[in-house]
């Protein structure tokens, strides 16, 4: 298939190569203004885009809305990021013969990559899709885009990817700074490209593993920066389930069915106390009623994996049945047993994409702490722990950290703020990275560090010049000096 524009994706990954420098040499101000024209772009064509999307993802237009509202804050913010300008890590060291070794005039800053590949996401039309935190922060970056749209959204993406181009285009970006592709093969020569120098993704575990070996075999092997997936366990504390058991159980019971099952942070094994009778409580309380999954494709995924969970031995179905339509789904409530997940941790601690949660039981603490170290890596990890369980909770926080790349204390893991602090990514597999993929430090992926020693000030690059003439945050010296100030 061919690109929103009809042309070849090689010929869309080539224009992308030939726009990176002058996407480069763009000042901040500019850069800055093509991402608040794209925010803008979608705000104005917001009713359209939501009944576009609502068509061909059923996710409804209340949650629609918000992505969308999501989407367009997240480009102005990284429109902000870029005008600040300490996303580049300016350092300068003068020189210091008396340092042992000696040290040289050094700068070092960060520069883009070049033209990155990103696959959008099902389960995030707007978000993590053809606009979305991928594309806005390698375009603040200042590196070309090229998106693989997905299969699941393609009316929607080919439209947004046209208001794109034309708010680019409007703005005075250069001609090739984005394009769309389409298509399973096209998006396996996208990783191949040698135009292409590192690619976002999210989605499974198997799509993402096969680009992610494709990215590392190349003969110049690039970054992948996948996400992939995640079971996002939950440890209720005996302290917890006698104080808040009710509590508890209305949170886990919103978290777990909101968007149908289909949030990357769902919370999908739950370990609680054998004599709490969590799980009951929340099989009276999740409902019979099936709601649309995102595809077909999806809906089979859910059908074989929840046959899998139900039908092995020492798992219990508590709550909920499997799916008879093929894309829709009502919640599952299931149980097991610390044993049993230490017996078989590669069937029982697999994600579950859509509407279901594994609750198991523990019959001590030695007992849960002995199994939180076969947990394999996840986008969040949550406690919920009583206050007169600070020493034990302390425990749980450290050992959670290990497998996490979020910890939530009280809450749920559902709904990711975008902001600098935040942190969306954790140990394989739910991503093959250190890096997050929300949050203003996702821009971070999309670039390298370079040095220059002795050069002289005319020659370096302005965020190096001496007289910092961009006014960003620089470390000079080793201190961190703002623009007016010195070292």
């Amino acid at each position: 298939m061919t690109s929103v524009d009809e042309r070849p994706p090689s010929d869309i990954t080539t224009a992308a190569a030939g726009a990176q420098d002058a996407v480069c040499a763009a000042s901040a101000s500019d850069r800055a203004a093509w991402l608040e024209a794209l925010a803008d772009v979608l705000d104005a064509n917001a009713s359209e885009l939501i009944e576009l999307a609502d068509s061909e993802s059923h996710l409804g237009n209340a949650r629609l809305t918000g992505e969308l509202a999501r989407t367009s804050a997240q480009l102005r913010l990284f429109a902000q990021v870029v005008r600040e300008g300490s996303f580049l890590e300016a350092a300068i060291d003068h020189p210091d013969t008396s340092a042992t070794p000696p040290i040289p005039d050094l700068r070092r800053m960060l520069i883009p990559l070049g033209p990155v590949a990103v696959f959008a996401a099902s389960n995030f039309p707007f978000a993590f899709s053809v606009l979305g935190g991928d594309t806005a922060s390698a375009l603040a970056a200042g590196c070309p885009v090229v998106v693989k749209a997905h299969e699941g959204h393609p009316r929607l993406s080919r439209r947004v990817a046209a208001l794109a181009v034309q708010a680019l285009r409007g703005a005075g970006a250069p001609d090739g700074t984005f394009g769309l592709i389409e298509g399973r093969q096209a998006g396996v020569e996208l990783v191949q490209a040698p135009q292409i120098r590192a690619v976002g993704f999210t989605g499974s575990v198997t799509g993402g593993r096969c680009l992610f070996d494709l990215a590392s075999q190349r003969p110049d092997p690039i970054p992948f920066y996948g996400e992939l997936g995640s079971i996002n366990p939950v440890v209720v504390t005996p302290g917890a389930a006698e104080e808040s058991r009710a509590e508890i159980v209305d949170g886990l019971l919103g978290s777990f069915t909101m968007g149908v099952g289909q949030f990357c942070t769902k919370p999908g094994v739950v370990f609680a106390p054998t004599d709490t009778e969590l799980a009951e409580q929340l099989a009276e309380r999740i409902g019979a009623d099936a709601k649309p999954l995102l595809n077909e494709r999806i809906g089979a995924g859910f059908r074989d994996r929840l046959g899998e969970l139900a039908g092995h031995d020492g798992v219990e179905v508590v709550g909920g049945s499997a799916p008879t339509a093929e894309h829709s789904a009502a919640p599952v409530v299931l149980r097991t047993t610390v044993d049993e997940v230490l017996r078989s941790p590669q069937t029982l601690l697999e994600e579950v994409f859509g509407p279901a949660t594994l609750v198991v039981d523990y019959g001590s603490v030695a007992e849960l702490r002995a199994v939180l170290p076969v947990l394999p890596g996840s986008l969040t990890a949550t406690l919920h722990a009583a206050e007169h369980e600070d020493g034990l909770a302390e425990r749980l926080i450290a050992e959670l950290s290990r497998i996490a790349g979020r910890v939530l204390y009280g809450g749920w893991p559902t709904g990711v703020a975008v902001s600098h602090a935040q942190h969306h990514g954790g140990p394989y597999p739910s991503t093959t990275s250190v890096h997050t993929s929300v949050g203003t430090t996702a821009i971070r992926r999309w670039q390298r560090p370079i040095a220059y020693q002795t050069t002289p000030d005319s020659l370096l690059p302005p965020a190096l010049q001496e007289a910092n003439p961009l006014g960003i945050p620089r470390r000079v010296d080793g201190v961190m000096t703002q623009p007016g100030e010195t070292s």
